[in-house]
């Protein structure tokens, strides 16, 4: 119980047993009463302050910093002090008792004497047992003094642990708080970010509006300050018809919209005045001196390209907003596009009255030359050249001024007018047809585009074709004007002399095999050859621009075509003109037209040949000539056209004229009697499609040889002869016999007379030998089955 060495240091005279198996190594913890007793101010002076605690400060919501309390004196002080005493106590008594045994002087001071020796020897005795007591006695006073000081400090502790706990929560709170300022501070700076942005379009306005409306407005259009104010205003544009709910954006659009024309007004103002400035120093120069041509040229040229890119970069800024908007109507045009035509116009009229005189004047010199005088193919082909390098120079000049070809073909019309004026009145006035096919060929060969070429072509090259385009189609519309008043006059109304008629001493004339110009045709537009299907002749005979004229048309007259009829020569001679000249679909409705009327023409002179010959001979002729013509018209490629299909109303005006005549115009019965009759509408075809005409001509022309020739060699066993009284079968057949071999012979001569082909004449006569067979095989039947 009392091993610890702080017992012994109340017993003075008593010391702890030493201990000599007590290793060195252990040494025990000295007694806190042995601690050496020092003054309590030193240790005051000696105590460490307590650490302050370690506080995060990253937190930006912490609790405030805490105050220290001054430390509780420990144990060892206070032992230290009361030990102190004690001492300083027991020495005061010493000194008592020396000064009383001094004054010791009788038995009764030695009793008192004597009992205060035994009090102080018994007090002796106790006195380290009561200096420990009262030691005890103070350290309980001091436990309980740290028990009450470390009870309040719990508790304070408490206090501040709970602060801390409410100061957290309050600084949650707190944060929380901040957060959502922090959050409203954001969505407030983009919501005034978003005004500010928004407000930008409109506070624009003032700005721009003094800008454009200042004197002087125009003197800053070619800087780049103008073209960002440009811009800007496209940007405004577009947001005001992006936000049409904003308010009052209907009202600042418009403003814009006008401030923007303002902008753009200036800008073709110094565009024109610009262009004018140049125009007026060229003029004068020009006006001042003469000038050779190569002079004129540089000064017309060199002196617009002077200053062409600057005022190209002007007039870009109007051309990137003549843009057509999405979604408008095909058609319509950009609401800045006049004032791009405007430049156009100006630039055309400028450049117009500069170089136009002076293609006029050559054209003119062009049109009074010896060579080209009266020849309409010379004259087209030098003023058609010199107006195309013109016209190829302007171009380049063009380009230098403006981006695209928009306009560019408006202007080059009005350059061409001089060759128009002088080319449109001479190809009108031109009767020769041979003459217009070669300006027709002139003018597509060299200046039209080959519509199968597949060769894409430059944007930057001139299309002269477009500008060549209305001279070809009035070159197109006196050649088909031509080519009709030839039909009109040479084929529909055409009246044959005897001596054209005399078949078939015609054929006797010419022999088809020397027939000059005969050669394979091939198709223009399917680029195939087409076989003939007739034997007669053997190739189609088509008339090149090589042929030498010999006559009126340009045959070589003296070789095949002189056995020909003058029509059909006609209608080939027309066909092989036109043929690529004219546009497809014209020359499909031509070539129906000369067929059709070939067509009549030919069954008209096989009329009036019947009348001055025998029918075989007429009809021999239509299929000569029928058989020609269809072998022909393969050559030109002619597609099939509609019938022209129309409705005859007069049947139903005669109809009701009638019916009102007798009477009956309200009887039920008479009505429904000619509802099928003429009453209705009848449809009628005008023209038969020319290869089906065609083909139904010679089919029956055919069939009625055929079948007349066949009949003349039947008569014996025909109907009328076996209806006669005592009719001899057996005498009939030998003269159907005798008729064969008499009317074969003549028919071979015939054949043979019109037709020079072996294969198409023994074809008809073996056509008409079946006829025969056929014929004889039924009286044959008819004789046995009566008998």
């Amino acid at each position: 119980m009392y091993d610890d060495a702080s017992y012994y240091t109340f017993i003075p005279n008593a010391a702890p047993p030493e201990n000599k198996s007590t290793s060195p190594k252990h040494k025990r913890r000295q007694s806190l009463l042995k601690q050496p007793n020092e003054d309590i101010q030193a240790n005051d002076r000696n105590l460490e302050p307590i650490g302050e605690a370690s506080v995060d400060t990253s937190h930006d919501a912490g609790p405030p910093k805490a105050t220290l309390s001054r430390r509780a004196q420990s144990y060892t002080d206070f032992h230290h002090a009361a030990k102190s005493v004690l001492q300083t106590r027991g020495s005061s008594k010493q000194e008592q008792k020396a000064k009383n045994n001094e004054l010791i002087k009788d038995d009764l001071e030695f009793m008192d004497w004597y009992d205060g020796l035994e009090n102080e020897l018994l007090e002796a005795s106790h006195e380290e047992y009561t200096d420990y007591q009262r030691q005890l006695d103070a350290s309980s006073s001091h436990l309980d003094s740290i028990l009450r000081d470390t009870t309040s400090t719990i508790d304070l502790l408490s206090s501040l642990s709970d602060s801390f706990k409410a100061v957290e929560a309050q600084t949650t709170t707190f944060q929380k708080q901040c957060e959502g300022l922090v959050q409203e501070q954001k969505r407030l700076t983009r919501l005034a970010d978003g005004i500010n942005q928004n407000l930008k379009y409109y506070s624009f306005l003032e700005p721009v509006t003094r800008r454009l409306n200042a004197p002087g407005a125009g003197s800053f259009v070619r800087s780049e300050e103008f073209s960002n104010m440009l811009a800007r205003l496209d940007e405004c544009l577009e947001y005001m018809a992006a936000h049409p709910t904003h308010r009052e954006a209907s009202a600042y659009r418009s403003r814009y919209r006008l401030l923007m024309t303002r902008g753009l007004t200036l800008i073709r103002v110094n565009f024109v005045g610009g262009l004018r400035e140049i125009a007026s120093d060229v003029s004068k120069r020009i006006a001042d001196r003469q000038l050779n041509e190569t002079t004129m040229s540089a000064l017309l040229y060199a002196k617009f390209r002077v200053g062409a890119s600057e005022l190209k970069e002007v007039a870009q800024e109007i051309r990137k907003r003549a843009v057509r908007a999405p979604g408008a109507e095909p058609g319509a045009e950009s609401e800045y596009q006049s004032l791009m035509n405007e430049l156009y116009t100006s630039y055309s009229a400028t450049r117009g009255r500069l170089i136009i005189p002076l293609i006029r004047k050559k054209i003119g010199d062009i049109a009074v030359a010896p060579s080209t005088f009266k020849e309409l193919v010379p004259f087209a082909r030098n003023s058609i050249g010199y107006t195309k390098e013109m016209c190829s120079s302007e171009n380049e000049l063009w380009r230098e001024w403006f981006e695209g070809k928009d306009g560019l073909y408006d202007f080059l019309e009005s350059v061409c007018e001089p060759l128009y004026d002088h080319l449109r009145p001479r190809i009108i006035h031109e009767n020769e047809m041979l003459k217009l096919c070669e300006l027709c060929t002139l003018l597509q060969t060299r200046y039209m585009h080959d519509q199968e070429d597949d060769e894409p072509i430059d944007v930057n090259e001139l299309d002269f074709s477009i500008l060549i385009q209305p001279m070809l189609e009035d070159a197109q519309t006196r050649l088909v004007f031509r080519t009709q008043a030839i039909l009109r006059d040479e084929i529909e109304r055409y009246k044959p002399t005897p001596d054209v008629l005399d078949y078939p001493a015609n054929n006797r004339k010419v022999s088809l095999s020397g027939t000059k110009g005969q050669g394979p045709a091939t198709s223009g537009r399917r680029g195939s050859i087409a076989e003939p299907t007739t034997p007669m002749p053997k190739t189609p005979t088509i008339v090149e621009e090589s042929d030498s004229p010999n006559g009126q048309w340009g045959f070589d007259t003296q070789a095949a075509l002189q056995g020909w009829y003058p029509t059909l020569r006609k209608a080939i001679w027309l066909l092989s003109r036109i043929y690529r000249l004219v546009n497809s679909t014209v020359f499909d409705d031509l070539a129906h037209q000369i067929v059709h009327q070939t067509t009549l023409s030919l069954h008209q002179a096989s009329t009036l040949i019947s009348t001055a010959r025998t029918l075989a001979d007429a009809h021999l002729f239509l299929i000569k000539h029928l058989l020609f013509l269809k072998q022909q018209i393969l050559a030109f490629d002619i597609e099939y056209v509609t019938p022209s299909i129309s409705f005859d109303f007069s049947g139903m005006t005669s109809t009701f004229h009638e019916l009102r005549h007798r009477g009956a115009f309200f009887d039920p019965r008479n009505l429904w009697k000619h509802m099928s009759g003429n009453l209705l509408p009848k449809v009628v075809e005008n023209m038969l499609d020319a290869k089906v005409e065609l083909d139904g001509r010679l089919r029956e022309a055919i069939q009625v040889f055929t079948a007349g020739f066949a009949k003349r060699i039947l008569a014996p066993v025909g109907e009328e002869e076996r209806g006669k009284r005592g009719f001899d079968a057996i005498k009939a057949v030998e003269v159907v016999k005798e008729r064969v071999e008499k009317e074969v012979r003549v028919l071979r001569g015939k054949v043979e007379e019109y037709l020079d082909e072996g294969r198409t004449r023994e074809t008809l006569v073996g056509a008409v030998m079946d006829l025969v067979v056929q014929g004889y095989e039924g009286f044959y039947e008819e004789v046995t089955r009566d008998s």
